[in-house]
């Protein structure tokens, strides 16, 4: 049988290297294709890898905890009776070989040396009972070797802060420990007298978490290449909140959120003006025929896009429950490969934060993307008189190379015809 090489996939566009989490399985057990292999920590998430032949996992090259770039060996998969040594001592000249660790003496590891600091020194934290955010029950469990779940960040602060990670209990999604838990945590074992001030510090230099790297590479390639412009509409949303109001009194059904409201009458007004639904390509425009949405989620270090696809082909019911699972793994770094990348458009939403409205950044190769405000009360003037009415804002940024004015107005006007009618999101 063939030997199949692991390789670290590139599992979303600005991937360059990834981190194994950790292997889900282990030298010498036997693997089909589509099993989990391992956990990926890239840019955007935590991706869980899959094996792409059958066989044994015959060898692990990059254990867990180490990163390595798109394209490295990372592991081999074969049968028992296959040689791979000569695959093994390729793969050995081009990495050189990673220190056996050190053994430990009988009578326990030794005692680190401890250097003065070069400058000013951070006060001894003596820790005799659990602090504010501490939990003696998860620095039990850290004795016997369980895993630490936390979020980049707050992994980097607390080696900045010199707080134990394995002595917090996390706040986040399944019990994550994220920014706030460590620098609670922080703040109770190092909190200084009230009148205490270190003179001279005015600030300190955070490093950049994946997230925020990766949106730090990409921006300049979206803002100043791109020829941006910007068309907004406001849009009556009265009937729409009232048929959000009545399908979410029904049992037995997903909630319908405003986001869900406006990616249907994307996808529908996508369809009428495939223009919009485009890419620009150097010497062509790519029309795309299926609404690949990409539904911007803020996450604690930075903002990821996690794309809702064939948004044409589903009901308001299955957007709604699509999208908050999408929403939820994303938040939870468990999206899969294949929800990091290809979307066709995008919608970025700050409603929930009170931004009455604002303009967005394309997200390229897309051609467009909607900024969404939030659904506000106001004063407006009717047949009948002056009277109160629910409003949005809307605003489509587009690519002038892919689009002109004319064409982003005519779909900002039937997208806000289909928001204004929106019986017709149901059919």
């Amino acid at each position: 049988m063939a030997v199949t090489k692991v390789v670290m996939p590139k599992l979303s566009e600005a991937m360059e290297s990834g981190k194994i989490i950790k292997w889900l399985k282990r030298e010498g057990d036997r693997v089909q294709g589509g099993d989990i292999l391992a956990e990926v920590e890239t840019d955007k998430a935590d991706v869980e890898m899959e094996a792409f032949g059958a066989g044994v996992l015959r060898k692990i090259i990059v254990p867990a905890g180490e990163k390595a770039p798109v394209g490295t060996l990372i592991g081999v998969i074969a049968e028992p009776g296959d040689d791979i040594s000569a695959l093994l001592a390729t793969e050995a000249q081009k990495t050189p070989l990673r220190p056996a660790p050190a053994p430990i003496p009988a009578g326990g590891p030794p005692a680190p040396s401890v250097q003065p600091a070069p400058s000013v020194a951070r006060p001894a934290a003596v820790v005799s009972a659990p602090a504010a955010g501490i939990s003696a029950p998860a620095a039990i469990a850290a004795q016997h070797g369980g895993r630490v779940k936390a979020s980049p960040l707050a992994r980097k602060i607390a080696a900045q802060s010199g707080v134990d990670l394995r002595l917090l209990q996390g706040s986040g999604p399944g019990g994550r420990i994220v920014r706030r838990d460590v620098e609670a945590a922080g703040a109770g074992v190092h909190a200084a007298p009230a009148a205490a001030s270190v003179p001279g510090v005015e600030y300190e230099d955070r490093p950049l978490t994946p997230i925020r790297a990766a949106i730090a590479r990409q921006m300049p390639m979206a803002k100043a290449p791109v020829p941006h412009f910007y068309v907004t509409s406001e849009v009556a949303m009265d009937r729409a909140s009232e048929l959000r109001e009545e399908l979410n009194a029904l049992e037995g059904q997903p909630k319908v959120s405003v986001n869900d409201l406006v990616v249907r009458a994307c996808a529908l007004t996508l369809m009428k003006h495939p223009g919009v639904n485009a890419s620009f390509q150097r010497d062509a425009i790519r029309v795309f025929h299926r609404a690949h949405i990409g539904i911007a989620v803020a996450l604690e270090d930075g903002l990821i896009t996690p794309v809702l696809r064939d948004c044409q082909a589903k009901s308001l019911a299955q957007i709604a429950a699509e999208s908050r699972d999408l929403a939820e793994r994303a938040r939870a770094r468990k999206l899969r490969a294949t929800e990091l990348s290809g979307a066709t458009f995008s919608i970025s939403n700050l409603g929930m934060f009170d931004v009455t409205e604002f303009s967005a950044i394309i997200n390229p190769p897309e051609g467009a993307i909607l900024a969404v405000g939030a659904v506000r009360r106001v004063p407006v003037v009717a047949d009948a008189g002056l009277g109160v009415g629910r409003r949005m804002s809307v605003t489509l940024s587009c690519d002038h190379r892919v689009m002109d004015g004319a064409m982003g107005a005519r779909f900002l006007q039937d997208l806000t015809r289909l928001l204004e009618e929106p019986l017709r999101l149901l059919v």
